[in-house]
């Protein structure tokens, strides 16, 4: 009995969080109503179609917004028909129904972009991943896109099958 008396109060003495959710950052660099999750990525809603998509690019902290507004109107431009997707507080780019070849997310101090089948394109983005076909291109504050390598990283990428998530 003392036992079980023990293993309860270690396990309710931990602090809570007040809303019982994620870390979430201060949001003064964001429109009211946005809330950041750890490492200030916007939380947003489970959404298909380009309204969601914008919604999240609104939330973006700071200079991340911009970026994002460029990255989605590059990806337009190369891809006229995108599908687009948010899942995972995470905003997704497609040509076939549920078939996924970019993503980004945010981070404190940078953004990364997804290749889904990063290892198939020439050259091969940057950014190594766990996983063998998955690459990556982190953009911190500052950094100079190379507009040109991303359309054409984005429209090799959007021939490959796309991943199914």
């Amino acid at each position: 009995m003392a036992e079980e008396a023990t293993r309860k109060r270690a396990t309710t003495s931990k602090p809570k969080q007040e809303d019982g959710g994620s870390t979430r950052l201060p949001s003064s660099k964001v429109a009211p109503g946005t809330v950041l999750l750890s490492g200030g990525n916007p939380q947003i809603a489970k959404g298909y179609g380009d309204a969601p998509v914008q919604a999240y690019i609104a939330a973006m902290p700071g200079w991340k917004s911009e970026l994002g507004r460029r990255l989605d109107a590059l990806v337009e431009q190369a891809v006229p028909n995108v599908s687009k997707a948010v899942k995972w507080n995470t905003p997704f780019y497609g040509v076939e129904s549920g078939r996924w070849f970019l993503a980004f997310h945010c981070f404190t101090k940078y953004v990364k972009l997804t290749f889904f089948d990063g290892a198939s394109l020439d050259p091969v983005p940057p950014g190594k991943s766990k996983q063998e076909r998955v690459r990556y291109l982190d953009i911190r504050e500052g950094d100079a896109l190379d507009e040109q390598q991303f359309l054409d990283w984005v429209q090799q990428a959007s021939r490959l099958p796309g991943e199914r998530l």
